[in-house]
């Protein structure tokens, strides 16, 4: 445990320092800055931003701010994208409970009863229960990703290729088990995804594959150019085409009563407890843990409440558990990242792009070479959710006038800001047109059902899959049984296949009784 504290210190200490500014205009004078503190805030606000504003999205927002983290410190883009991410987790709730429309497709639970209680003239203490909700919950994830941090990390260096390769298997499978609707397309757009980051040269030979003979994709695709396209541009054109305005008369008033009342504060208390600890367990499963945390947080309140019919009216309870268990499971959502290098999610997987941007190998020798950076950033999560609570509050006049805005006006900024990022990447007018192509693909996956966030995750492990199966073919001498003859790689490649045989037995299951049906007939 002192272990624990004093990696907390440093990375504390990493947070609060302050780098020497010395501009000419102060004749050689220096002002020292607190730059990390500066990100974080950048990151707080504009997170709860892209909450606040339905149809913007975190990683669509993550994919935009890809190119500005070029230029800075690896140590402040990573606080700031994860600023971002956590942050948006607050801002969710606000549309949740003023406009009914979820900020966030992890809020979409909050809309149930925070509406209700707005309807009822309960918006203030709703807001603020969410805040508190949140707040509590980022801290005590952030405690765990501390605690679980260092003993994972130690874990994690008993593997070798085949250990990686079985792992990174693991987690697409468990992208498809978790991604809505059917099985079959959830693995056709992981395989999508995979065929995608094998565009460009041959990571061994440097043999030209799958390029065409097209100059721009001698270097592959870029990560930043399809997550900008399939998620950002897609976003857009999804929220165009779904056309009306919607209500949002109440947001036309002023929210007044901001304080929760002592029965609010006792009733949502358990359920702030609750939702925490059923949030950090989902949050560390690959496949999008703080949507099923706030689903399951909220299924679980209604499951024990003594009067379940409260639910659906303005349950107080409805509003803190979900909102605590989406933002659990956002943090704890880096415990899986930064001590294996595997991204449990899109928003994880545009992080491990950051990483490899500033030349940083995501995995358990991160921990170890460069100790400032990943203690720096867990640091940070406990200053942000300070921020965000501090910003969420006072500040919700702010947010409510930006909901007046019609999304008909918002969009063309954003398209610009989408353009200028993807061409800000390497001056290439050929990045804007492949983020648009790859925005009618998305929108394209979306329309018919496919799930495009394991495309993302397929696109970033495919390149450390095709790595390390190929380290672990030469070290056996092309031997394949290695992934089932080594003990950990063997019990990774079991649990893999006992969820993938869970996940499409219920499909086939439905498939026979529809076949039997129609022979009876």
């Amino acid at each position: 445990m002192g272990d624990v504290f004093a990696n907390l210190g440093l990375g504390f200490q990493v947070v609060f320092q302050c780098v020497p500014w010395t501009p000419s205009w102060l004749g050689g004078l220096s002002i020292p800055i607190p730059w990390n503190i500066i990100f974080c805030l950048i990151g707080a606000l504009v997170g709860t931003l892209v909450g606040v504003l339905p149809g913007v999205g975190t990683i669509a927002t993550v994919a935009m701010l890809l190119p500005i983290t070029f230029k800075l410190d690896p140590v402040g883009a990573l606080i700031m994208l994860a600023g971002i991410y956590y942050g948006a987790q607050y801002g969710g709730s606000t549309t949740s409970i003023l406009v009914n429309i979820p900020g966030e497709a992890t809020s979409v639970v909050t809309t149930l009863d925070g509406f209700q209680m707005a309807k009822q003239g309960r918006a203030g203490p709703a807001l603020a229960i969410a805040a508190i909700g949140s707040f509590a919950a980022g801290c005590i994830a952030t405690v765990l990703i501390a605690v679980l941090g260092a003993p994972l990390t130690k874990l994690a260096l008993l593997f070798g290729p085949a250990e990686y390769f079985s792992l990174m298997v693991l987690g697409l499978v468990f992208a498809v088990v978790l991604a809505k609707g059917s099985v079959l397309k959830a693995i056709a757009v992981i395989v999508l995804g995979l065929l995608l980051s094998m565009v460009g040269s041959d990571i061994e030979t440097g043999v030209s594959r799958m390029a065409f003979n097209i100059p721009e994709l001698a270097d592959g695709l870029g990560f930043a150019t399809v997550a900008m396209g399939v998620f950002g541009f897609a976003e857009i054109i999804r929220n165009l085409d779904h056309g009306a305005e919607e209500d949002r008369s109440l947001v036309q008033e002023r929210v007044t009563g901001l304080m929760p009342t002592k029965k609010d504060l006792i009733d949502s208390t358990p359920a702030i407890l609750r939702g925490t600890v059923l949030g950090s367990i989902l949050g560390i499963l690959p496949g999008g843990g703080a949507v099923i945390a706030s689903f399951a947080a909220y299924t679980f309140e209604k499951k024990i409440a003594k009067n379940p019919s409260r639910f659906g009216r303005g349950a107080i309870e409805g509003v803190a558990a979900p909102e605590s268990a989406n933002n659990a499971a956002a943090q704890t959502s880096f415990i899986p990242l930064l001590t294996l290098g595997i991204p449990p999610n899109a928003v994880m997987a545009l992080m491990v792009g950051a990483m490899t941007i500033h030349g940083i190998v995501p995995g358990p020798q991160v921990m170890q070479k460069q100790p400032e950076l990943v203690w720096g950033m867990i640091a940070s999560m406990w200053v942000g959710n300070l921020m965000l609570l501090v910003i969420n509050l006072p500040l919700v006049g702010i947010w409510v006038r930006l909901l007046r805005v019609p999304y008909r006006l918002m969009f063309p900024s954003i398209v610009i800001f989408c353009a200028i990022g993807i061409y800000s990447i390497s001056n290439a007018p050929m990045d804007v047109v492949m983020a648009g192509a790859f925005g009618l693909v998305g929108y394209w996956l979306v329309k018919h059902d496919f799930e495009p966030a394991p495309l993302l995750l397929g696109m970033v492990l495919g390149p450390l899959m095709e790595e390390n199966l190929r380290r672990a073919m030469l070290i056996s001498r092309g031997d394949a049984t290695v992934f089932f003859t080594r003990p950990l790689s063997a019990a990774l490649m079991a649990i893999a296949a006992f969820l993938l045989v869970i996940a499409v037995l219920p499909a086939l299951r439905r498939k026979r009784e529809e076949v039997f049906v129609e022979s009876e007939n």
